[in-house]
This record gives C-alpha cells, structure tokens and sequence, in this order.
C-alpha cells in the first residue's frame, strides 16, 4: 500500500495526517502508527518512508509486523475487539487502552471515538510513559474531528488510484 497524498482532502483529513506524521517524527522508538475505523478499516498509517526505516530494522533484527500499515491494523482491530469483549464480560465499562510488552518491542492501542482505534508499534527501547501520554494527546485533537465523513474519506483516500477510476 502506499502513502496516501493529502492533495485534494478536506483540511480535517490534512490536519490528522499532520498529527499523525508529526507523532511518528516527535516520539523516539515509535515505528508505525495506524488509525483503524471501528470495523477494522485502516484509515490513516504512518508515511513510507517511516515504513521502510521499520522493515531496515526489522533486516536487522525481529521488530514487530511485516512492515504493512495493514498489519498492524489488523492486529490493532483483533487487540480492540477482544479487550472490549473482555471488559463487556467483565462488566468494567470501555476500554481505554491496550499495552503489550513484548521481549523486542511494544503495541499500543488505544481508543479514539465511536470504535475507532490508534494503534501505535513501539520498538523495545521506547519510553512506553512518552508514547502513551502523545498517544493521549493524538486522541484529544483527533477525537472529535473524525465524524462518519471524515472517516469516509480517508478510506477512500487509501484506495489504490485504479480503484477510484473504475467506478
């Protein structure tokens, strides 16, 4: 899949790829980053060129999925939708977030609005407390600007081009 280009979107979809890419470039350890709608869609990824720095290291050393945006969508969408069945049986209200640690690395996940999730690939020396208080912060500035609309255009922004012309 390759990075969407923000030429013709709405300034709301503009502004959370800025906050996105300016989440990846600002927190030291963070790999990738997916946003995923509350059915599982990825909506927004991290760019390209953070990717192939993620699938270098990964040459290197074991690092986290394959260097797919759709990876870890995927993965974020199935850590969602157990911990909110967990929390459901368990009767303590919504989840908030999600962290695993692992031996070379770590998942965030954590809610945005309506079922949407960002889900954020750590490597093993991030300062876990520093990606979860910008992830809370991606949360507070992006939670209230992804409406329905929003959230259908950014699919659509993530369709390869031959896609959109068949239509």
């Amino acid at each position: 899949m390759t990075a969407p280009s923000t030429f013709g979107l709405s300034s709301e979809a503009r502004n959370l790829h800025w906050l996105l890419t300016n989440l990846v470039e600002e927190v030291p350890g963070i790999q990738s980053v997916a946003v995923v709608s509350s059915d599982g869609l990825l909506l927004l990824s991290s760019d390209q060129a953070r990717n192939a720095e993620a699938r270098e290291a990964r040459q290197e050393r074991r690092s986290g999925p394959r260097g797919s945006s759709a990876d870890l969508a995927t993965i974020v969408s199935g850590i969602g939708s157990l911990t909110v069945g967990a929390a459901k049986l368990m009767e303590f209200g919504g989840v908030k977030h999600t962290m695993v640690a692992m031996d070379e690395g770590s998942l965030f996940v954590m809610s945005i609005s309506d079922g949407s999730l960002l889900g954020v690939h750590g490597s093993a020396d991030c300062d876990m407390s520093v990606v979860a208080y910008h992830m809370a912060l991606f949360v507070g500035r992006a939670g209230h600007v992804l409406t329905p609309e929003l959230r259908s255009e950014l699919r659509k922004s993530l369709e390869p081009a031959s896609a959109g012309s068949t239509r």
